[in-house]
């Protein structure tokens, strides 16, 4: 009976425990939900992901609410003001639209925008091994390095290598299929890599191009000292490391060979062993 009365007591706690917990639940859901304000302004962003030298559109552009206590610099309010101008640099999507990341409204889209002031933008073709195997990309540095077989009289008749221009900016690398004479129109995949060079490294990378194959050794963007190499040769290459000559090379001294000493054995030694019998004293030599 007592066992009955404490099962009892135990069913209509849990009921009641549930009962209340419901009714809380109930309470809490039909609360207003409170909206704290947050002061903003219009920024416009990116839409989806600009690559660069696209002329933005009313499609690359939509704006959306930025906190007004923490601006963006050089953002735009109104997607009609970066409308019609080439992007100079790559834009994420929903990444703010700021004048620093687009070109003045009269410079157009594409390549031209990117180039610095007083530079020039020249075009080398190089393969996916020539090109380090696909790290060259906008806004690394590379040196540009000519491998010729034949130099000419002048610098020797034997293969060498030297580095034409050094710490030179990458503005674009892709990737083009060009037509292959002698195999039915089959088209070759190569990779055209854009370089920002001053105008007189433009006619050093021209003729360059010309006499032998171009490679690219990519740089540290941190490192910017010049590169100054006197150029190797096939002979000097051959040579080993630091240029010299890898010979063994053996001294020989002639010595005088005198003839030896016959070597004659000591004498065996000699022992005296006293002898004493009854009275008498003896002598013995044991040899």
């Amino acid at each position: 009976m007592k066992q009955q009365r404490t099962l009892i007591v135990l069913v209509v706690a849990v009921i009641a425990a549930g009962i209340a917990a419901y009714g809380v639940y109930a309470a809490i859901q039909s609360m207003p939900v409170q909206e704290v304000e947050v002061a903003s302004i219009p920024v416009v962003v990116a839409s989806a992901p600009i690559p660069v030298g696209t002329r933005l559109t009313a499609d690359h552009l939509r704006v959306a609410a930025w906190p007004a206590r923490n601006p963006v610099p050089g953002a735009f309010s109104d997607p009609k003001q970066a409308i019609e101008r080439g992007v100079i640099t790559t834009i994420a999507e929903n990444e703010p639209v700021t004048a620093f990341k687009v070109a003045g409204p009269e410079s157009g889209s594409g390549l031209p925008p990117v180039i610095p002031e007083g530079m020039r933008a020249i075009s080398i073709r190089v393969n996916e091994i020539v090109g380090v195997a696909g790290f060259v990309m906008p806004g690394t540095r590379v040196d540009v390095v000519l491998s010729v077989d034949n130099p000419g009289a002048a610098h020797g008749t034997e293969p060498m290598a030297r580095t034409v221009i050094g710490n030179v900016l990458v503005l674009t690398a892709g990737t083009r299929y060009d037509q292959v004479e002698g195999r039915n129109g089959e088209s070759q995949r190569s990779s055209v890599v854009t370089l920002a060079v001053l105008p007189e490294d433009g006619e050093r990378i021209a003729l360059a191009s010309t006499q032998g194959t171009l490679s690219l050794a990519l740089r540290n963007p941190a490192d910017a000292e010049p590169t100054k190499t006197p150029g190797m040769k096939l002979s000097v290459l051959m040579r080993g490391p630091g240029g010299q000559p890898v010979i063994e090379q053996r001294q020989f001294t002639a010595v005088a060979i005198r003839p030896r000493t016959p070597v004659v054995p000591p004498p065996p030694p000699i022992y005296r062993v006293e002898a004493i019998r009854a009275a008498k004293r003896t002598e013995e030599v044991v040899r």
